[in-house]
């Protein structure tokens, strides 16, 4: 596709995109406000510290934390405890695959996954929940979970450099990260979904996790529905294959089903349209970024 390279083989986002590193800055700042953007209660932080119970006081308790109603009803001093909520971690775990860097259109499916992988990072760093960034590729990224911006900023950068020929490992990424959480947590997948191998374990995630699936797709993985017989190359493996227009990209209301089957949170965002407003709507409306580990 006519794309300059690199010594090392690798592509540069920045030289197919509109977008420079400082745009690319903004962008996902820009984003992060929106998400946060009239929210009263942070929806990154939980419902803030609640009541658990009272308990009788204590020499060094302090008298704000007196309750007074028992304390006039038992003629005794008693304070309010206060559960203070968990800060979910949330991962990212973006597509890195071929099939998500081609495309009819820029930006590309890719460009637009780490745009958004970006903004949402940043705004779970607004509301000091911890991020944690997983390339679903073959290349070794794989970032723990951090509250510092400037990391977050410097893997978003590194996460702008891709290759052409890389396989999607999603399946395989899922597998491995299962066992490493211990705790609840926010699984952010942005991916074009083109590996039925990882429904499954996408689904099993969802009975112990909250599971955001974001599917990429191109206008040309709808333009083709009713065309007939279509000869396409697969992005990753090279292998040419017929099939008919419907399926090109897979079945997508198949895929819909099986994922509202699974309780997977799921939101297809269309490459040539700007994600703000869906992605506003789809998290406000479900309340998603706002749910808190006890």
């Amino acid at each position: 596709m006519g794309r300059p390279s690199n010594p090392d083989g690798e592509y540069l986002l920045e030289s197919i995109d509109t977008l420079n590193a400082r745009q690319f800055a903004i962008a996902i700042r820009r984003l992060a406000d929106s998400l946060a953007y009239g929210t009263d209660a942070s929806p990154f932080m939980g419902s803030g510290t609640e009541y658990a119970q009272s308990r009788i006081y204590q020499p060094g308790d302090p008298v704000k934390a007196i309750d007074w109603r028992i304390t006039a009803r038992t003629r005794r001093f008693f304070v309010k405890e206060y559960e203070t909520p968990k800060r979910m971690p949330c991962y990212l775990l973006i597509d890195t695959s071929a099939s998500m860097t081609l495309g009819s259109v820029r930006p590309t499916k890719y460009a637009l996954a780490v745009q958004v992988a970006g903004g949402l990072a940043l705004a779970c760093l607004d509301r000091i929940s911890p991020v944690a960034v997983l390339g679903v590729g073959e290349r070794e990224l794989r970032f723990t979970p951090s509250l510092s911006r400037g990391k977050i900023l410097q893997w978003m950068h590194d996460l702008r450099r891709f290759r052409v020929d890389e396989s999607t490992t999603l399946s395989d990424r899922l597998r491995e990260l299962g066992p490493m959480l211990k705790n609840r947590a926010l699984l952010i997948v942005l991916s074009d979904l083109h590996q039925p191998e990882a429904i499954a374990p996408l689904k099993r995630f969802a009975q112990q996790h909250d599971v955001v699936a974001i599917q990429l797709l191109d206008p040309l993985e709808k333009g083709f529905r009713g065309a007939g017989f279509v000869q396409s190359t697969e992005a990753e493996t090279g292998k040419r294959f017929v099939t008919r227009g419907r399926n090109v990209g897979g079945d997508q209301e198949a895929l819909v089903a099986e994922l509202k089957r699974a309780r997977v949170d799921h939101l297809v965002l269309p490459v040539n349209e700007s994600p703000l407003n869906r992605m506003r709507h789809f998290f406000r409306s479900r309340g998603l970024l706002g749910k808190g580990a006890r």
